[in-house]
């Protein structure tokens, strides 16, 4: 039986990802964890391509909702932990369990590896479609809801409309 362990502090910051000082950055990554566009291809850059592909390759994709971790390669953050989000249909397709899923499972497989320090982009709010203000309050709420070990978490926003969302979340 665990002791009792304090909430993570959880804030959200206006950042590149692929400079941030933590333990784990996560990857809004596609199915194939091949770089795409945005944040994934972000990620794929700064990590160096050809290492960070090969180390996916071997991992043999991911499903909407899981995650899956590699080394961070050439990344301040020493893991990478790759999700895939769900593609926006109007939200009666499953859409917000897909993506609380995304936070739930990088938080465990985050567990997993031992890490303290987390930050994780708007995953599925780029070319996924998912609303902004929505998937603050669904990353916000589910993380909120998780007990771990995590210390700190940030929720990465790469304009203010998107760190505006995470504060209103947060404040909420």
């Amino acid at each position: 039986m665990r002791g009792a362990v304090p909430p993570p502090t959880i804030r959200a910051v206006l950042a590149d990802i692929t400079t941030l000082q933590v333990d784990a950055v996560v990857n809004a990554a596609n199915s194939a964890l091949v770089g795409g566009g945005g944040v994934d291809g972000a990620i794929h850059r700064a990590a160096g391509s050809d290492a960070l592909s090969a180390a996916c390759a071997v991992l043999g994709g991911c499903d909407p909702g899981d995650a899956k971790a590699t080394p961070g390669f050439r990344l301040p953050a020493r893991f990478i932990v790759h999700t895939v989000g769900p593609v926006w249909r109007g939200g009666d397709h499953g859409e917000a369990d897909v993506l609380a899923s995304c936070y739930r499972r990088s938080m465990e497989v985050a567990e997993q590896i031992g890490i303290t320090s987390i930050a994780f982009p708007a995953i599925s709010t780029g070319s996924f479609g998912f609303p902004v203000e929505l998937a603050a309050q669904i990353a916000v709420g589910t993380l909120r809801s998780l007990e771990t070990s995590v210390q700190q978490i940030l929720l990465v926003a790469i304009d203010r409309r998107v760190l505006q969302s995470y504060e209103t979340a947060l404040a909420g």
